[in-house]
């Protein structure tokens, strides 16, 4: 067994698997093609990857960082949840789709600034019973892995084996300041514990200094570089084709029954195709269902006279998502109650949409789209107030039984992005080129509700783009989906043409 192999043969097999004989030892690394020579090609993530690691270390000066990218969690006895890393670490790696389970990003501070390593398991020998026996990393259970060398290629990162990890984060602990992720890895956080109390650190002043690493790495991704931009706008582009397929198959979701199960399904299948997965649950509520803010039940029939609330986003490979949502008739057309309540929602929207813009705060976009909802409310005579005093933080709020939910939030790597930001840097912010936001207004009466007219009952509409804050305004990246409701009808209309 080499020294990069940590598990015996034993520890391999699960308690009830059968035992290898020696016969099967001997035979099973034999006559297979040697591993490709050539190095693979530095992901495009690489560069502006190792940009934001000389920033970060640059706030941090003669300190150890730490960011694990976390590891498997047990869906069921022996079967994991599909691995997906922390974003601050596909954020400081490039490291997308499943890589990498069990790695560690280390920015060991030296005398010029900061060395990267990524600790991580690389491939075993096929001599090694890893290769056959261990279901969790062996290459006949889950594919072949990188070598040291592939993944400092890939990366562009310096790299060791992870049983060289606990010798690295050992090192110098009662005179170096450590920073850790510690929300990541709970094995990892455990172990620095104990390496702090052995070493005398002063453990509540650790703890208050990893809390504000998690609030740095969440600040340091408010604003975008290019790369990511682009990724954002391939997000809302795949996002798009998905929509669409689900308008295709439309007439298919009303007559299987459980239409809601199908939508999801589909906008699921183009997701995974075109790229890594959904960025989040599906949300695919059909007539009343819309009127539940995060429906992901999706258990409903889908009607001919309904609206479908359809709030979903692609994930790509790097992670990134798109957060769209848009509200369709099913027949293609709207009834008039639908389309009053879709175009209320559709000016709220413009009118956040317009307030996104470098200068204006994060919170103004909000008030703006939520000023045009309860305009809309006291001339439809549902308000008890005038929309001025519904508006009023003190005293109103008349308004939020029928749009509870705020009207944006920051959009990247997560769905809700930057979410451990201080409130000064986010909601109190003032919006600057670079950063990303979704601008999503509804309008929710739900079918119980006894001061809606009956028309109204049943009724749920939001729309939400996702918009880039640009120099002299904004960018709608999810521009590829009409939002306008003759829009709407006539692009649905050409889908089920073709």
């Amino acid at each position: 067994m080499t020294e990069e192999s940590t598990q015996t043969e034993a520890e391999a097999l699960p308690n009830r698997a059968i035992p290898f004989s020696e016969a099967f030892r001997e035979f099973i690394p034999t006559a297979w093609a040697p591993y490709p020579t050539e190095l693979p090609s530095q992901l495009a993530a690489a560069g502006p990857a190792a940009l934001r690691r000389r920033a970060l270390a640059e706030a941090h000066p003669g300190e150890r960082l730490v960011i694990p990218a976390g590891g498997f969690k047990v869906r069921a006895n022996d079967t994991d949840y599909r691995f997906r890393p922390h974003s601050a670490f596909a954020w400081l790696t490039g490291l997308g789709t499943d890589r990498e389970p069990d790695s560690v990003l280390v920015l060991e501070p030296t005398d010029t600034g900061h060395e990267a390593t990524l600790y991580f398991k690389p491939r075993a020998p096929r001599t090694d019973p890893e290769f056959y026996a261990d279901s969790r990393y062996g290459e006949m259970w889950v594919g072949t892995r990188e070598s040291l060398a592939e993944m400092t290629a890939l990366t562009g990162i310096s790299c060791a084996p992870v049983s060289e990890l606990d010798a690295a984060l050992a090192k110098n602990v009662a005179a170096t300041t450590v920073r850790l992720l510690a929300e990541a890895d709970e094995v990892v956080s455990r172990r620095i514990g104990e390496l702090r109390a052995e070493a005398g650190v002063d453990l509540t002043a650790a703890a208050e200094g990893d809390a504000a690493f998690l609030v740095a790495l969440s600040e340091a991704r408010l604003i975008k570089d290019d790369y990511e931009l682009g990724q954002l706008r391939q997000a809302c582009t795949d996002t798009a084709v998905g929509f669409e397929a689900v308008v295709a198959d439309l007439p298919e979701a009303v007559r299987r029954g459980r239409g809601e199960r199908w939508v999801e399904g589909v906008f699921g299948l183009h997701a995974r195709h075109q790229a890594n997965a959904i960025g989040y649950d599906t949300i695919a509520a059909s007539g009343d269902h819309a009127n539940t803010l995060h429906w992901i039940r999706n258990d409903g029939d889908v009607r001919p006279d309904d609206l479908l609330l359809m709030d979903a986003g692609v994930e790509v490979e790097s992670l990134y998502t798109a957060d769209i949502t848009r509200t369709l008739p099913v027949s293609g057309t709207f009834s008039p109650a639908q389309r009053k309540v879709y175009e209320a929602v559709l000016a709220a929207q413009e009118a956040g949409i317009a307030a996104a813009k470098p200068g204006n705060r994060f919170s103004d976009v909000h008030k703006a789209a939520v000023a045009v909802i309860a305009e809309h409310l006291e001339a439809w005579g549902l308000l008890p107030v005038t929309a001025a005093e519904s508006l009023d933080p003190e005293r109103g709020g008349h308004h939020r039984r029928w749009m509870v939910h705020g009207t944006s939030h920051h959009l990247g790597l997560d769905v809700h992005d930057c979410a451990q930001a201080r409130q000064e840097n986010y909601r109190d912010a003032e919006l600057r080129p670079g950063m990303v936001i979704t601008v999503e207004p509804g309008l929710y009466f739900k079918a119980t509700d006894l001061l809606v007219p009956e028309e109204l009952r049943g009724i749920g509409v939001r729309i939400e783009d996702d918009i880039a804050i640009t120099a002299d305004g904004n960018e709608i990246l999810s521009s590829a989906l009409p939002r306008e409701a003759e829009a709407v009808e006539a692009w649905m209309a050409a889908v089920r043409e073709r």
